[in-house]
């Protein structure tokens, strides 16, 4: 059994990879920490997982997490993850990093996050997505993607891959959760519901994310929407040269195949569908006598968003069956 700890495990993303990881066949959860509810037992604190994991939250140090796991996911807010990871790796211990902290070069990081990088090497972590990054497989250190960027990135990376992309705009739609545990104006009830909010209109940090994996001009709108999960974005992609449906379905089918959790949709994706699940759903629409070709992706955000992701990466770095613990079908209603 692979031993694993989780460093936060209270926010959205460490709760589901709790879920997750209590039913993974092949983990044996080990360390779970929380300097909150220290000393109080994970299913007192979320009953939604008794009786399915008997851990306490703990405060330990790194040496202390380090030795009692062979892969730490480190969930904490952006920011807070490099105060944790240089000791993880000091360890020898493997680290999946949730927040942004390793996504981007330091530099990068530091202009887009507008913080200082506080650790004192240049970490080169693999960027955690799968279908795109093979090389998942000999990491040490994996940098989990974004939320948007997951459904993002792959909804047109096969179209960027084979040279037909000149120009992308992407809207998004997030659940509430993508938000976090803690309530904001945008969160608060009366705020968002029968609302739809647009924020950080032009200047989203994930965009940074977009732009280094497709190498493309990239535009990006995020809104929320009063939905707890699921992030749905449609992209309006300008191709270099007209293409039939036909034809991009073909380059599709080719790029994703073998990748379980990408799945293609003969009508338009839907958060229903992909709600609970590691699935990334496309749809594809050509705009007749255009240049112009919509995608439309769906994912859950704490899964294949978040947390799913993350073990979907570590299935691949331990040489798993990727599917491993996310297999299963969504939740519908």
């Amino acid at each position: 059994m692979i031993r694993a700890g989780i460093i936060g495990g209270t926010g959205y993303t460490g709760i589901e990879l709790i879920r997750l990881l209590v039913m993974h066949p092949e983990i044996d959860l080990a360390v779970v920490t929380s300097r909150r509810y220290k000393g109080e037992k994970v299913s007192k604190v979320y009953p939604h997982l008794f009786p399915f994991i008997e851990l306490e939250y703990e405060d330990v140090d790194t040496k202390e997490i380090a030795k009692r796991s062979d892969i730490v996911f480190v969930a904490v807010p952006h920011g807070t993850a490099m105060d944790y990871v240089p000791g993880l790796m000091a360890q020898g211990v493997t680290v999946i990093d949730l927040s942004a902290d390793y996504r981007l070069k330091k530099a990068e990081y530091e202009r887009v996050y507008k913080r200082k990088h506080k650790d004192k090497e240049e970490r080169e972590a693999v960027y955690g997505l799968t279908e795109l990054h093979p090389e998942v497989a000999e990491a040490d250190l994996v940098a989990n993607p974004g939320c948007y960027p997951t459904g993002a990135i792959l909804a047109v990376a096969p179209l960027v891959k084979a040279g037909l992309v000149s120009q992308v705009v992407f809207d998004s739609k997030s659940g509430i959760s993508g938000a976090g545990t803690e309530p904001s104006e945008t969160s608060h009830f009366p705020n968002l519901a029968e609302n739809i909010i647009p924020y950080k209109i032009t200047e989203h940090r994930h965009v940074a994310e977009m732009r280094n994996e497709l190498g493309v001009k990239v535009s990006f709108t995020p809104h929320v929407i009063p939905s707890i999960r699921g992030i749905l974005t449609t992209a309006h992609v300008f191709l270099a040269e007209e293409k039939k449906r036909e034809e991009l379905e073909a380059i599709y089918k080719l790029f994703y195949a073998g990748k379980r959790f990408v799945r293609l949709r003969e009508g338009t994706p839907s958060l229903s569908f992909v709600r609970g699940t590691n699935f990334c759903d496309i749809g594809i629409s050509v705009e007749a006598d255009s240049d112009r070709v919509v995608v439309v992706s769906a994912i859950d955000n704490l899964v294949k968003g978040g947390s799913g992701q993350a073990i979907q990466n570590m299935n691949v770095m331990f040489g798993l069956e990727e599917e491993a613990g996310l297999w299963f079908p969504g939740l519908v209603p």
